[in-house]
Order: C-alpha cells, then structure tokens, then sequence
C-alpha cells in the first residue's frame, strides 16, 4: 500500500539553519543552567555565611556583573532576576552606605560621594526586580502613584513576596540617603503597600527581615510623615521572637532609629554591646550580617556623642561607655 506523504516539519530548512536552531536552544539550556546554580541557595550561603566582610565585599560587584550580564540573556529566569536585584541592595547597604556612614568629619565630600553612590545602586536593584512585578501586573506603578494600594498589590501572591521585599528595601534605602529627594519621599506610603501585602501572605517572611524593616520604617520616619515608636518596638519583639537568637539585625535596628530619636543612650548602648557580643558561629547562614552589624555597632559606640546631646556618666564625671570589645580576626 502506498503510503501518503509524511509530515516533516524541518523539509526545505537549509541544514545551517537547523543547526543554529538546535545551538540556539543548547545555548539556552546550558544558560538556565547556569542561571539556575547562580540562584541557588547553596551559591548564596557561600556569601552570606562568610566570616570576612572586606573579601565579601570586593568580590560582589564582580559577582553582580556577571549576574546582571547572565540576566540580560535570559531575562525571564524569575531566580535570578531576584538575585540579581538583591545584591545590588545588600551591597549598596552593606558596603556603600554602611562605609559612607562611619566616615569621619573631615571626609564630608567621600561620604557625600559614597552615599550618592549607594543611592544609585537601591535604585538599580529596585528597577531590576520592578521588571518581575510588572510583568505580572503592568499597571502597578501606575496604581501606587494613584494610592490604589490594594488594586495595585492584589495580583501578587507567595511566590512574588521576594520581589515586593526587596524592591520595597531598595526603595526605602534610597530615600534613607537622600531624605531630600521628595519624589523618593512621597513613595514612603507606596513601600508600605507593598510590605503590608508581604505581611498578609507571609507574616514570617525572612525568619524576622519584615519586622526589621518595620522597626526602621516606623522607628527612623518623623511622626507626621508614618514614624511611630511604639510601633517599632512592637515589631521589635516580634523580631527578637523569631530570630533573636540567630539574628542581631533587630537589636541594630532598635538602637539607630528609636533609641536615638528619644535620645535613650542607656538602651542604645545596652542594644549594641548586645550585638558586639553576639557569638557569630552560632548562625553561620546569618555570619556575614551579624559581623557586619558588629563591625558598625563599635563604631556607634566609639562615637555615640555624635547621635545624643547626653551621654551617661560613670558616677566620675566619665563618660560610661567602657571598653568597646574589639573586632575578632577573620572578621576585618
């Protein structure tokens, strides 16, 4: 019996072009591959475990380069679009305003360089992971910008809290060196949206990181613009609840913004010898952060007549700040 014609969908294609076709495809796998151990848990332990902030923080513009040029090839690869965007924060935070911020006096125009530069880089990782959440819902910006919060925040659900997380820190970290910028100011209640609707689909999100950016959030804004100091400490419980024992971000927290703003140096100090003396090996998934916030919870202590008008006295007319401990090699 003679048989028809049979289906052959690649018939008259030059065999070049199947080639291309088929390296084309290879290429992408290989690329998601890729992608895919960058976006890893275990590739961001290998930072976030680290006992050496200095090393740490030469080999991240590197890394997020490579990230970011990785992205540009395979933009629709959710993990590490997410990464990506969150290591332009954490390092704009960890090591550009953090730096910036224990410049001495007579370094004014570093530190203004400094914070510029960090501003730039929430910004950068803000708009790298906006592209995630509007492509889910790409009236989004347009809803905040009308106050629509619910409408705007109604289309995302688990798998976006990441996006809303980090873009909102980004967000509000941008503001936080450069509280000038109004355009950045008037957004404040568009961040709030955005991390309201992380707490509604997870309350715990971040083992504790959604009430540290409350604690800022509300413990550092003036009153009349969102600040509330009750509410601060409030979410600083529920932090120390959560992750107190892993964690001293909460504790670093509490004693930059409310401590300060009510001149309480008593607790400021208490909060930081805190963190000074907080075994780092007891979390390694945490280390990196925690000696971080100790490396800046000394200097605050060295320098705390630059945040209060009064400091405590030891009874002999000396200040009572003690011997500050120092910083522990591997931790430079």
């Amino acid at each position: 019996m003679r048989r028809g014609p049979r289906f052959r969908p690649w018939a008259g294609v030059p065999l070049a072009a199947l080639l291309f076709l088929g390296s084309c495809s290879i290429e992408k796998m290989a690329l998601n591959k890729v992608a895919g151990m960058f976006s890893s848990t275990s590739s961001n332990d290998v930072f976030s475990s680290d006992n050496d902030p200095d090393l740490v923080g030469d080999a991240l513009p590197f890394a997020i380069k490579l990230y970011e040029s990785l992205l540009s090839s395979v933009p629709e690869h959710a993990g590490l679009r997410l990464r990506t965007g969150s290591l332009y924060v954490i390092y704009a935070n960890a090591f550009v305003q953090a730096p910036a911020e224990m410049k001495p006096r007579r370094e004014a125009e570093s530190k203004e360089f400094l914070l510029a530069r960090a501003k730039n880089l929430y910004l950068r990782g803000r708009d790298i992971l906006f592209v995630a959440l509007e492509k889910k819902n790409p009236a989004v910006l347009e809803q905040l910008r009308a106050r629509r919060y619910r409408e705007a925040m109604a289309p995302y659900g688990k798998d976006d809290v990441p996006f809303l997380y980090w873009a909102a820190v980004g967000w509000v970290g941008a503001f936080a060196v450069n509280p000038f910028d109004m355009s950045l100011g008037q957004a404040l209640p568009r961040t709030a949206a955005m991390m309201d609707r992380v707490a509604e689909l997870e309350p715990g999100y971040g083992k504790g990181a959604l009430h540290v950016f409350y604690i800022n959030y509300y413990g550092s804004l003036p009153d009349y613009i969102g600040g509330d100091p009750k509410k601060a400490r409030d979410h600083f419980e529920k932090a120390q609840r959560i992750a107190g024992d892993a964690d001293t971000s909460a504790l670093m927290a509490l004693a930059t913004t409310v401590c300060v703003k009510e001149q309480n140096y008593r607790e400021f100090r208490s909060l930081l010898l805190q963190v000074v003396e907080f075994d780092v090996d007891r979390s390694p998934a945490n280390r990196l952060i925690n000696v971080v916030n100790q490396r800046k919870a000394r200097w605050l202590l060295e320098h705390a007549d630059e945040f209060f008008i009064e400091t405590e006295d030891d009874g002999a007319g000396g200040r009572a700040t003690g011997a500050v401990p120092k910083e522990k090699a591997g931790a430079r």
